[in-house]
């Protein structure tokens, strides 16, 4: 079978022609009037996702200059977003104030008033507490521990202290010759204290 022979008639080479020396080889770029090869990508834009243009190193540069690769909203857009974040985008009322939360320091008195009024103010929250303390219901072992001290649900902080203090001195072992029963008594006052303690009522 020659090279002339009728099966290789009509048959194309599939071999690729080789490029000229020295000539570059790739599509060309995609900027009006470049001759040159398009090796870089380039994305077209929003709402064009995957999609690339091709430009040779120079224009993809110039390109880039000007691309905005975020989708930023206008200055009206942000105004109105941040105008809604600071509400949760929900619409708000103004809220009507009767009477002063705080007392007003008096400009026209001296400095040291201005002292004189917050002592008051962190006296009125330490009695409010005290009172809140005293108005709740007691829990079983606070109940307890007060009945054990031998003292009243409405008993302050220092009465507290001074009846613990003093059975303590009552109680120790020191004080009544090694007895057993006051030994007992002497447990239980710790324990009444420690939960009046960790109760906040001392």
């Amino acid at each position: 079978m020659t090279l002339d022979s009728k099966i290789f008639v009509g048959l194309k080479s599939t071999r690729k022609k080789s490029a000229p020396v020295g000539e570059p080889v790739g599509p060309k770029c995609q900027w009006d009037g470049c001759e040159k090869i398009g090796t870089h990508r380039a994305p077209v834009g929003p709402g064009a996702e995957g999609l690339y243009l091709l430009f040779c190193l120079e224009h993809v540069k110039e390109y880039n200059k000007g691309y905005s690769f975020t989708t930023a909203p206008s200055d009206a857009d942000v105004a109105r977003y941040q105008k809604e974040a600071t509400s949760g985008s929900r619409a708000t009322f103004g809220t009507r104030v009767n009477q002063a939360t705080e007392i007003p320091i008096p400009s026209t008195v001296r400095s040291g008033s201005a002292k004189t009024l917050n002592a008051r103010r962190t006296a009125t929250k330490h009695q409010a507490q005290k009172s809140n303390l005293q108005k709740r219901k007691l829990k079983v072992l606070e109940a307890k521990a007060f009945e054990t001290l031998g003292l009243s649900p409405e008993a302050t902080p220092e009465e507290i202290r001074s009846r613990y203090k003093e059975r303590l001195k009552m109680h120790h072992p020191d004080a009544n010759q090694g007895n057993r029963t006051s030994e007992d008594e002497l447990r239980a006052s710790i324990e009444a204290h420690k939960i009046l303690k960790l109760n906040g009522f001392c």
